[in-house]
């Protein structure tokens, strides 16, 4: 798993009532149809596809942040990951 993926230009994060939300900007609105909450691992995963580490860096990240082993943790990033980009919140640098 040697993907890259960086944030895409037009998504934002905010923090609200405690929540993380991705929220993607089209032109000057905000499209709110279009709201993505992110929890505990989710979160830690999108501030770390920073377009340098690989997913191979992001797993090993998760093993030493949460308990999971590296299988799991590399299945949820890769399921993580593709819904992300599915969703046009993340692009492919590498």
């Amino acid at each position: 798993m040697t993907t890259v993926y960086k944030h895409a230009d037009n998504v934002v994060l905010r923090n609200v009532a405690g929540e993380c939300l991705l929220v993607p900007i089209r032109g000057s609105v905000v499209d709110m149809q279009q709201l993505f909450v992110l929890e505990g691992c989710g979160e830690f995963v999108w501030k770390h596809l920073d377009a340098e580490r690989d997913l191979n860096d992001i797993v090993q990240l998760i093993v030493d942040e949460f308990d999971v082993n590296a299988e799991e943790a590399a299945n949820d990033l890769q399921e993580l990951t593709q819904l992300m980009s599915d969703a046009g919140l993340i692009e492919e640098v590498r």
